[in-house]
């Protein structure tokens, strides 16, 4: 187990491999590419998000009053950050969204090629 104070906090975000890390309840923030966006029946409003970072998937909890707040992220967003709150439960991690932001228009910002340097 990683020293209390070791993993990156809010705003750095915390990649998916290092979610092990921080205590059941600390608040973090994840970043990811979305893959997976989940709205069952039977979940009374709540939405599930799943994100992929260079290192693994993180698995988001949407409460229904946040998910209104955040709405056009959770719909259109490609690539969020999320801060919430780490909960485990049967050895499966969630995030529990307290925040959402849409980073989308960075992903331009990857295919573009850097300018050449004046050397």
């Amino acid at each position: 187990m990683a020293p209390h104070h070791a993993w990156p906090r809010p705003p750095a975000a915390l990649v998916a491999s290092r979610l092990t890390e921080p205590p059941n309840g600390a608040r973090i923030t994840v970043a990811g590419l979305v893959i997976l966006r989940q709205r069952p029946g039977t979940a009374k409003g709540v939405i599930f998000v799943t994100l992929e970072d260079e290192t693994g998937v993180i698995n988001v909890i949407v409460w229904r009053s946040l998910y209104e707040h955040f709405r056009r992220a959770v719909i259109a967003g490609r690539l969020l950050r999320v801060t919430g709150r780490i909960q485990r439960e049967n050895n499966v991690t969630h995030v529990i969204a307290e925040r959402i932001e849409d980073l989308s228009p960075l992903l331009d910002s990857l295919v573009t090629p850097p300018a050449p340097s004046s050397k």
